[in-house]
């Protein structure tokens, strides 16, 4: 293979063969599905496809801590999508996501059904539905809106970029991981500095934080890409103090544990989630000795 310092592109790309890495199996330049795939649907208003990966637990987070809040109208059934397998290009999913990336959910608590795509949308919808962990105060909730789409704009630097040469490509090439370091650990500052002054994103706990901290807060605690200490993150003491508080939070654990198909602790796994007893009773190590 040639290095990354001798690769001339062509003058037209083409796709003549899988592009590498841990994911190759399921890239390809072209949208829509593969193949025909219908979707269950369960008894509750909200119907989700995700899988447990930072973007998809925004959404699980953000219902548990509704449910846990008292809005009983935020039940949900939550579905996994496997992207391994490429669940995400069957055809109902296609018809709620046609961008064919998780979390999609479909709303069935109206007289028409409701698709909703990709996470911070999801976030916006639900919390504005349910008028919670969104601030009412007009200042706060544009502050809140501000870091939401920092969020949305910047986890491509960290997830497809950082994460993709560091983690996941096929070799280590030394001038993306630099690039991307450089990047995330600047995006690092960035909220430390915003959280040495603040306790919460936009003045109270909202989906601004749920959405910064699936990403970022994942990340200094040991949870991405094994890159902790690669990035230092110990110096970052106020996203540090942020990240754990959140962490604490037992709703946080629940929307962790749903439709996570992955990781060394089946008790931590609940790869459908159609009630809240499941948390108890349905997780893997359960199923296992069943």
């Amino acid at each position: 293979m040639a290095s990354d310092l001798t690769f001339t592109p062509p003058k037209v790309w083409t796709w003549e063969s899988e592009s590498g890495g841990k994911f190759a199996s399921i890239n390809r330049p072209i949208a829509g599905a593969t193949h025909d795939k219908e979707l269950e649907v369960g008894k509750h208003p909200f119907q989700l496809y995700s899988l447990a990966t930072p973007n998809g637990v925004k959404v699980t987070i953000l219902l548990e801590e509704l449910l846990a809040a008292g809005h009983t109208g935020a039940e949900y059934d939550a579905w996994l999508i496997n992207i391994g397998e490429g669940n995400q290009f069957g055809s109902d999913f296609v018809d709620i996501n046609p961008n064919s990336k998780i979390p999609a959910l479909m709303d069935h608590s109206g007289d028409t059904p409701q698709r909703v795509f990709e996470s911070g949308s999801i976030l916006l919808y639900l919390a504005e539905k349910f008028g919670a962990f969104i601030p009412t105060d007009p200042a706060q909730k544009t502050e809140m809106m501000s870091w939401l789409f920092w969020q949305m704009g910047s986890a491509p630097y960290l997830g497809g970029g950082f994460g993709h040469f560091y983690a996941y490509a096929p070799e280590k090439y030394e001038y993306p991981i630099n690039r991307f370091s450089m990047e995330v650990k600047r995006q690092l500052d960035v909220m430390d500095r915003h959280l040495a002054e603040h306790e919460w994103f936009a003045g109270e706990y909202s989906i601004a934080d749920i959405a910064i901290w699936a990403w970022y807060g994942q990340l200094v605690l040991g949870r991405l890409y094994s890159a902790a200490e690669f990035l230092d993150v110990a110096s970052y003491k106020n996203v540090l103090r942020w990240a754990e508080t959140i962490d604490a939070r037992p709703a946080v654990a629940r929307g962790l544990m749903v439709n996570r198909a992955f990781g060394d602790d089946p008790s931590k796994q609940l790869h459908e989630r159609h009630d809240a007893s499941d948390f108890d009773t349905k997780t893997q190590d359960k199923i296992a000795k069943s």
